[in-house]
C-alpha cells in the first residue's frame, strides 16, 4: 500500500509539474502502456495463459480515453492541414481500439500502439530540435545545456553553483554541506 501511494504522489507531482509538451508525452505514454497491457491481458500473458477480458476491456477503454483527450486537446485553428490530417488518424486509432475492443483482436491494438509510439518519437524529436535551437540562440543558459546533455546521454558539462552559506550561520559548515547534498539528492530533512 505504501508503495502505491508513493508511485501517486510521484505521479502527481510529475503531472502537476510538467510543461505542456511534457504533458503530452505523458499522455502518450499512458497511452502506449494501456495498448502494451491490453494486447498482453488478451494474449493471456497476465493470467497464466487463460486471455483476461476485463483487464483487456478495462485498459482499452484507457486508451480510448488517451486518443479522446488527444482529440479534444487539439487546436484545429492554429494546426490547420496538420491538425486536420492528425485528428483524422486520431479517429481511425479510435475506431481500431473500438473494433478491437468488441472482437477481442489483439492486432488493432498493437497497429494503435505502433501508431501512438511513432507519434510520441516524433513530438520528442521536434521538441529536442526547438531546445537546441533555443540553446544556440541562448549559449549562457548553463541550465539548459546540462539538460540537454542528460537528454543527449551526455556528462552535463557545468556543475550547478553551490549556494553560498554567509558566514556565521549556523548551516555553515559540515551541516550546510549535507543540506546540499540533501536538496541535489531530492531529499529535505531538517536538523537540528
Amino acid at each position: 500500500m505504501l508503495n502505491n501511494n508513493a508511485q501517486f504522489t510521484y505521479q502527481a507531482t510529475r503531472i502537476s509539474t510538467a510543461t505542456k509538451e511534457q504533458l503530452l508525452l505523458i499522455t502518450y505514454d499512458i497511452g502506449i502502456k494501456a495498448c502494451h497491457t491490453a494486447e498482453n491481458a488478451l494474449l493471456g500473458k497476465t493470467n497464466g495463459g487463460t486471455p483476461d477480458y476485463d483487464l483487456a476491456n478495462r485498459e482499452v477503454i484507457r486508451a480510448q480515453e488517451v486518443i479522446r483527450e488527444l482529440m479534444v486537446t487539439l487546436n484545429r485553428e492554429k494546426g490547420g492541414d496538420v491538425a486536420d490530417k492528425l485528428m483524422q488518424l486520431y479517429e481511425y486509432m479510435y475506431q481500431l481500439l473500438v473494433d478491437a475492443n468488441i472482437k477481442k483482436e489483439p492486432d488493432n491494438i498493437r497497429t494503435v500502439c505502433g501508431m501512438l509510439e511513432e507519434l510520441k518519437q516524433t513530438w520528442e524529436e521536434a521538441l529536442i530540435k526547438l531546445l537546441r535551437e533555443y540553446q544556440a540562440a541562448h549559449p549562457e543558459d548553463k541550465d539548459l545545456q546540462n539538460a540537454m546533455a542528460e537528454v543527449e546521454g551526455r556528462k552535463p558539462e557545468a556543475q550547478a553553483a553551490q549556494p553560498k552559506v554567509p558566514a556565521g550561520y549556523p548551516a555553515a559548515g559540515v551541516k550546510g554541506q549535507a543540506a546540499v547534498k540533501n536538496a541535489k539528492a531530492g531529499t529535505f530533512t531538517l536538523a537540528g
